[in-house]
């Protein structure tokens, strides 16, 4: 039985080495009008146009999509596949504005496709967010079924941007509910379930919903509530919380420790995953978002105001405070990390 996302075969430092080897090479940077405002790695980039600064974004479903295979439904993912970006964008203070997606195929099948379009075009109204484009390469020699990837569009004033530099000890770190395992981690739980003998038909705990169900539900969309947020309340910083869990958080500014004192709830899903295969809690926070898919980081005296700006749509709630220090806590569960 894998006990680790590396033993599934995705290691979170391999991933990291690859991303520097690429990085390492991207070394020129435009001149003028269009220049680049942030360093690769942030959660959205931006560049430069006047009073404003661009952004774009760009991810896929991942794995999750041989999930939707199983289940014979493909009617969600495209909400996915939207929000993995969205949500993004949103941590740098920009509000996303326009999409286009890349559908990568081993052979057509015009059911599949137009059931990528419904979750495209949900996703699209959730967000606020028009699809003006996109590619459908037939790739019968390098694809096996199917990848679904986009990039998003998005604009924010430059006075406006958030990059996470503010974020100082004594802020509040709100945390914003997921809706379940979103669009990560996928390949450690499929393999649990492999290895515990379990199918997409099983029922998570013998007694819940299916699994297959369970881990389709979509990504949660953050995108409305927290461009209200950021109009109602000063933000230092935000993170969406995605492969790497806690950790993610770490990026927004590596010379504060972020404390989760008190963590959100785990869904079912993630302790029946733990419970089958014996993970350890160091694991399980750095691979799955746990039950926060959102991270929003104020100064305490505005988090009140932030939170009562998220709630009419997520039962967002503080969930810990920045400290001297440096990496990510969770003190009643003895975590500590100190890198991304």
């Amino acid at each position: 039985m894998v006990k680790s996302y590396a033993e599934a075969g995705v290691s979170q430092e391999e991933k990291a080495a690859h991303i520097a080897a690429v990085v390492g090479e991207l070394t020129y940077r435009r001149r003028g009008r269009g220049r680049p405002l942030t360093k690769i790695g942030h959660f959205g980039g931006l560049v430069d146009f006047g009073s404003y600064a661009l952004s774009l974004c760009t991810d896929g479903v991942g794995t999750k999509l041989i999930v939707a295979n199983e289940m014979r439904r493909w009617d969600t993912v495209g909400i996915d596949c939207v929000a993995m970006n969205v949500n993004d964008m949103i941590c740098v203070g920009a509000e996303p504005i326009a999409f286009v997606d890349y559908f990568a195929i081993e052979h057509y099948d015009h059911e599949v496709a137009r059931q990528i379009g419904i979750g495209l075009n949900r996703g699209a109204r959730m967000a606020n967010v028009s699809i003006i484009g996109g590619e459908v390469a037939v790739l019968p020699e390098i694809v096996r079924a199917f990848d679904l990837a986009g990039t998003c569009f998005g604009m924010v004033r430059k006075k406006d941007v958030v990059t996470g530099q503010a974020i100082r000890p004594g802020d509040a770190i709100i945390g914003l509910p997921s809706a379940g395992i979103h669009s990560n981690g996928l390949t450690l739980a499929r393999r649990v379930l492999r290895d515990a003998n379990l199918t997409v038909f099983d029922r998570v705990g013998g007694a819940g919903e299916p699994w297959g169900p369970t881990l389709l539900e979509p990504t949660r969309i953050y995108v409305k509530p927290v461009l209200r947020a950021l109009k109602q309340a000063t933000i230092h910083g935000m993170a969406h919380i995605t492969g790497g869990g806690l950790r993610n958080l770490v990026r927004l500014k590596p010379n504060v420790e972020f404390a989760i004192t008190d963590p959100l709830p785990p869904h079912l899903l993630f302790r029946e995953l733990q419970a089958l295969a014996g993970i350890e809690d160091a694991e399980m926070y750095q691979t799955f978002n746990m039950g926060m898919g959102f991270a929003i980081v104020t100064p305490e005296s505005e988090a009140k105001d932030a939170v009562r700006a998220l709630r009419p749509q997520v039962k967002a709630t503080v969930v810990g405070e920045v400290r001297k220090g440096r990496g990510v806590s969770a003190p009643s569960l003895g975590l500590a990390y100190e890198t991304y």
